[in-house]
């Protein structure tokens, strides 16, 4: 008598392991690429003396000293503002029911550069914060500006309203910006560097105060997760189960200015880790936003790791902008998807 064993597995069983499966393959692979950075650059330091930097810091060590000022610092900036910029992102397409939508739609990188150049323009600035926090001011105004335009009477967000007056705001301060460094030549030199998008000269006690603000926006983020999946199956429908979309829309309005505001004042314009990490997550993770957002907040931190990696050998001993890679990289997903997005129309 052949006697058989059978496993019954639950019919979503595939579809419950896949997000996990994903995930934990994408820690595996930031652990990974996060140790290269810190072991990459003008100077190859060992693995091991990179663990014996933290386990027994020599401060004599030029080796240990170059991993806890510089490479942590890099590391650790590239994995926070890649998972805010890819955070912010998923936000802003949930927002705007619009997958080819990125945080720079709220006009906060315009507004961020505006503030920089009209405030340098009057006063002298010269240190790293003054700029940090400007932008991150400017960020604020633009993005404010852009959600008070594009929602109707009743407090509803208008989709097409929302996106004109993004678009709209984005070129008006764009274009103040170029009249303003066209008057005043000066001001594109302190500005240069935000512009290019860059993460290599931020020590982390500079740019720490801006580090509440990010960790309260990823926290909000995740606890709204099913809020935002029920918004997404239609309003009308969110409505019905008692849902107050409009607050809950302000909420997630203010998160995307915190995220990718403090992002832009700290990096600079790093382009294209919102729009293409969010595509990516859908795919290999999961598009609900329980898993969505978390497998965000892995993926967003590894491109941005793995982007600053490629920018500092490419043409070593050299390094370009992460900005420029972040969009070297980007370009052809971003053609992909509106190609796709044309295909489905």
């Amino acid at each position: 008598m052949e006697l058989r064993l059978k496993i019954c597995l639950p019919k979503n069983f595939k579809s419950d392991l896949k997000p996990i499966v994903a995930l934990t393959i994408g820690v595996f692979l930031l652990l990974f690429f996060s140790m290269l950075s810190l072991s990459i650059g003008h100077e190859f330091i060992q693995p091991n003396i990179v663990f014996d930097s933290f386990n027994n810091y020599d401060p004599l060590n030029l080796q240990h000293v170059l991993v806890q000022t510089t490479r942590i610092s890099r590391t650790a900036l590239a994995l926070i503002i890649g998972a805010c910029l890819a955070v912010a992102g998923a936000l802003m397409q949930a927002l705007t029911r619009n997958s080819l939508a990125s945080p720079s739609l709220f006009g906060i990188n315009a507004g961020a550069m505006f503030s920089i150049v009209i405030f340098s323009s009057f006063i002298t600035l010269t240190r790293i914060q003054d700029y940090m926090y400007l932008a991150m001011f400017g960020a604020t105004v633009a993005g404010c500006l852009v959600y008070f335009l594009g929602t109707a009477k009743n407090g509803q967000l208008h989709t097409l309203k929302f996106v004109l007056a993004g678009a709209a705001i984005s070129a008006l301060f764009t274009a103040l910006t170029q009249a303003m460094l066209v008057i005043d030549q000066e001001s594109l030199d302190s500005i240069l560097f935000w512009l290019a998008g860059s993460i290599s000269d931020r020590q982390l006690n500079v740019v720490a105060p801006l580090f509440p603000f990010l960790c309260i926006g990823l926290i909000l983020s995740l606890l709204l997760a099913l809020p935002i999946n029920i918004l997404m199956a239609g309003e009308e429908i969110a409505k019905s189960l008692g849902q107050k979309t409009v607050l809950l829309q302000i909420i997630m309005g203010l998160i995307i200015i915190l995220l990718a505001g403090g992002s832009v004042a700290i990096a600079g314009s790093i382009a294209f880790v919102g729009l293409i990490v969010p595509h990516i997550v859908r795919f290999i993770v999961s598009k609900h936003y329980q898993w969505l957002l978390p497998g965000c907040i892995i993926y967003g931190a590894l491109l941005l790791v793995i982007s600053d990696l490629i920018a500092r050998v490419i043409i070593f001993p050299q390094e370009i902008p992460i900005g420029v890679m972040t969009a070297l990289l980007g370009g052809p997903v971003f053609i992909y998807l509106i190609r796709q997005g044309m295909r489905n129309a």
